[in-house]
């Protein structure tokens, strides 16, 4: 990707064995994140990682991802501009990391260097990516697409739970139906007070009308989500209903 970066991998090198969390470490998290106020947006512009997985499953429509990302654009120029860092992993263990653009055409360059490759899951190396990146700086939003959850997932939950004390929405897009990774995407969007939505392959119109809807969210704040809905949004009618 040339400007991108490594996501650091705890421990030595080595994957970091899934800590486990009890129900009532994950009851205290949804308590404090459910006593927060909506995320606020800084002055000029958001920032939202768009993370994605890159497994050789994801092959058949990484097109159609790379097309709808500018939609992403389009709508957060319109709700005050946004800046966004793409993080996607394959392989057994690799995840890398953008520099943060401000363009579609310049994030399309990005993604078109990207070519899928057999591995397994590892969104709890991107939710913990998140976490210290917005500990550096905040960010509005995470957006994921994936279609598989290969985790433990009371680690996975952990830092859920910690990015949802930082008060930063996970919006999870699935594709297809794996019933393990609904049950993954449903918790992690629930610790983060974020959204949750499965799309099929052949619903393009329905996966870029909700990646509008995110991008206006975390250019914008809820305002602007609010008013791409009144446009007759469907995606951002949905996200409302669900960031309630």
């Amino acid at each position: 990707m040339g400007d991108d970066q490594r996501v650091p991998t705890p421990a030595g090198g080595k994957p970091a064995a899934p800590s486990s969390s009890s129900a009532s470490e994950v009851a205290a998290f949804l308590k404090t994140v459910a006593a927060r106020q909506p995320s606020s947006v800084v002055a000029g512009g958001g920032r939202l990682v768009f993370a994605l997985d890159a497994t050789m499953s994801r092959q058949p429509t990484w097109d159609t991802a790379l097309v709808l990302q500018s939609a992403m654009f389009e709508e957060a120029t319109a709700a005050g501009g946004l800046s966004v860092q793409l993080v996607y992993f394959r392989d057994l263990d690799e995840c890398r990391a953008s520099g943060w653009v401000t363009d579609g055409a310049h994030l399309s360059r990005l993604m078109r260097a990207i070519d899928c490759r057999g591995g397994r899951t590892q969104l709890t190396k991107v939710l913990r990516h998140v976490v210290n990146e917005t500990g550096r700086r905040r960010v509005q939003a995470l957006v994921y697409v994936g279609d598989a959850m290969e985790e433990d997932l009371d680690g996975l939950c952990a830092v859920a739970g910690e990015l949802g004390l930082l008060g930063v929405p996970a919006f999870l897009f699935q594709e297809g139906r794996d019933a393990i990774a609904e049950r993954a995407y449903r918790e992690v969007a629930r610790l983060t007070r974020g959204a949750y939505c499965r799309f099929d392959a052949g619903a393009a119109r329905e996966l870029g009308e909700l990646l509008r809807a995110v991008a206006a969210y975390a250019a914008g704040g809820r305002a602007a989500l609010a008013a791409l809905s009144q446009r007759r949004n469907a995606g951002a009618r949905h996200l409302l209903e669900q960031l309630k």
